[in-house]
């Protein structure tokens, strides 16, 4: 099953990254480490891609360096 955005907004505001707003339900997040803004879309309570997944996962992991 998969996670819910809220759980993917918490993991990325845990470990640094500040919702720098967006248009409609798109979410841009930006640290200071990371080159590149990740962008999550839907409603929080929507299922996420497995896109979403990956690039979170890929970012969290970077802004740990």
């Amino acid at each position: 099953m998969p996670r819910k955005v809220r759980n993917i907004i918490r993991d990325l505001q845990d470990a640094g990254f500040v919702d720098r707003g967006g248009k409609g339900n798109h979410r841009n997040f930006v640290h200071p480490k990371v080159v590149k803004p990740i962008t999550i879309s839907g409603k929080e309570g929507d299922d996420t891609l497995h896109y979403q997944e990956k690039s979170a996962r890929l970012a969290i992991k970077e802004a740990k360096k």
